[in-house]
């Protein structure tokens, strides 16, 4: 057995392609997207060794188009996640002492098949399966997926690297052993490469997993496991199964050997897990790790000194872009009364140019929100804020359709009240609430964003006077885990901005860096002498010599 020190391929940063007409990834993805809109397609479990089908087929349906069949999946019980629970368990030693450097091959092959003959797919599979436009798949499903592996490969490396120090006649060494027990992984609809990440991320750091996707994410999450096991990731490392959340929490929270979990979701669901495995607390060998992202009501505030046009771009663009079905969109937007005639202008102009329709017209901007729950809550919001109008006015859309798909029309509610419930509550949707402040208290707006929301995860300033760019910057130090100056508060990179917040938006263990990867090991000291004492006294206990 060789006992070299490797070195993990540099890192980087996938490149964005531009599906332009006439480019050979354009011709690529609507073929793909053809044949994947032609085929009905069965679609199973994996745990362990099997592919798992349990005759109880569940209709899978793009959201923009309700009348297609895309295919179905086999929904499992409890006892499928047993089934998981004990595959993980009998894959665990051997995963866990398999060299490292292996580990890291199969998960960086896997960012290759992800960026290079898996491109198509899984970007189709995200535009059908999650409406999601062209570019929006591109930089989730192909690009973002594929840095999560590659620099998450690069952390590992880092981590097993950091040593303590050692002294004279003594080395000191630091283990990071895999957590005792499985990981569970319970995955959003909204991003494909998270949805690969939850489970991975463990995964690599030698853990072995059971992965619940949200039920509208499942149609790629297949392409997600036909990727893992092509790359040559072992039998019952990830185990993949489809179940509802309260049938696989009843399992896994009760058992012994439940490690920790790997989440983003909403903030009940979140907390109703902290809480579950607070009670049983005395079920586990261990305090399992608790990793979660939840939810945003994040913001944008433009000082008097901003540029109107960037603004205005911002609030269309990161409020609107994939429907606002992204933990980090912009929400609330507080804006002076000195620039508001000259935004609202521009963002009442920007959206008039706003087409919408299926992800497989390249030209629709917008698509269909994920399903007939958010749809049914979004079109509440926006018929209340019709109706209280002494409170609110709608500016800017206002329309909803779900005779072919379920369509929201972009919105912009102007807010008479900051306190309104659009500025409070996370709506998830293609719902954006301004507020216009009196161009005189931009301090007093600063105090206000901060005590509005419960929430902590993504908020930026404009403005182009740096002395209130620093005021913004330090007195809302903890209203957002990732906070952006003139951008608007969407599109974090891996390994650029690593992501997550705090407050009720998560633990903040930051996605896309090395603070992640650290939570899925448990370190171990060593401490080797080379000369132990052979007397238990100490020098001071010597007697004094008398002269």
């Amino acid at each position: 057995m060789s006992d070299n020190i490797f070195h993990v391929p540099p890192a980087y940063n996938e490149p964005v392609l531009s599906y332009a007409p006439g480019t050979t990834e354009r011709v690529n993805l609507k073929k793909t997207l053809g044949e994947m809109l032609s085929a009905e397609i069965e679609i199973p479990m994996y745990i362990g060794d099997q592919e798992v089908r349990t005759g109880n087929l569940v209709r899978i349906h793009p959201p923009h188009k309700i009348a297609h069949t895309l295919g179905y999946y086999h929904k499992g019980d409890a006892s499928h996640v047993q089934m998981a629970i004990d595959a993980a368990l009998a894959a665990k030693a051997r995963w866990a002492g398999i060299s490292w450097q292996y580990r890291a091959a199969i998960f960086l092959k896997a960012a290759s098949l992800v960026a290079g003959p898996y491109r198509s797919r899984i970007n189709a599979a995200t535009m059908l399966g999650q409406s999601k436009n062209v570019y929006q798949a591109e930089i989730d499903a192909a690009c973002e997926f594929a840095d999560f592996l590659r620099f998450n490969v690069k952390y590992m490396s880092e981590i097993y690297s950091r040593q303590p120090e050692s002294s004279k006649d003594i080395w000191n060494r630091l283990e990071q052993r895999p957590l005792e027990g499985f990981v569970f992984a319970l995955t959003p609809f909204n991003f494909t490469s998270i949805c690969g990440n939850l489970p991975s991320a463990p995964a690599m750091m030698g853990n072995t997993i059971v992965w619940k996707p949200s039920n509208t994410q499942i149609y790629s999450a297949k392409v997600i496991m036909e990727i893992f096991r092509e790359a040559g990731l072992p039998d019952g490392v990830i185990n993949l199964v489809y179940v509802s959340g309260p049938e696989a929490g009843n399992v896994i929270f009760s058992h012994p050997d439940f490690a920790g979990i790997h989440f983003t979701g909403s903030t009940e669901v979140f907390q109703q897990i902290w809480k579950t495995i607070g009670n049983n607390l005395h079920l586990y060998k261990s305090y399992p790790r608790i990793v979660g992202e939840t939810g945003g009501k994040n913001f944008i505030l433009a000082h008097p000194s901003a540029n109107a046009l960037q603004v205005a771009t911002a609030i269309t663009r990161g409020g609107f872009e994939y429907q606002g079905q992204k933990c980090s969109a912009a929400s609330r937007i507080y804006l002076p009364s000195n620039l508001w005639p000259e935004i609202k202008e521009l963002i009442i102009s920007q959206m008039s140019t706003f087409k919408t329709g299926a992800p497989e017209y390249f030209s629709s901007f917008i698509n269909a929100v994920i399903d007939e729950a958010s749809f049914d809550k979004l079109a509440g919001y926006i018929d209340r804020a019709k109706q209280n109008k002494d409170k609110a006015e709608i500016i800017a859309g206002g329309g909803y359709d779900k005779s072919v798909g379920y369509f929201i029309q972009p919105t912009v509610i102007q807010a008479f009240d900051p306190y309104y419930e659009t500025m409070e509550q996370e709506l998830f949707g293609p719902v954006v609430t301004i507020y216009v402040y009196p161009e005189n208290e931009f301090e007093q707006t600063i105090k206000l964003i901060d005590r509005t929301s419960v929430y902590a995860l993504t908020g930026s300033v404009f403005a182009l006077d740096r002395y209130a760019i620093e005021q913004a910057t330090t007195l809302l130090v903890n209203a957002a885990g990732n906070f952006y100056i003139n951008d608007k508060p969407t599109g974090a990179v891996v390994a650029q901005q690593p992501f997550g917040g705090a407050r009720m938006s998560g633990t903040n263990d930051k996605a896309g860096s090395y603070l992640n990867l650290l939570r899925w090991v448990s370190p171990r000291t060593i401490k080797e002498t080379f000369l132990p004492p052979e007397d238990y006294r100490y020098p001071f206990m010597d007697k004094p010599v008398c002269h």
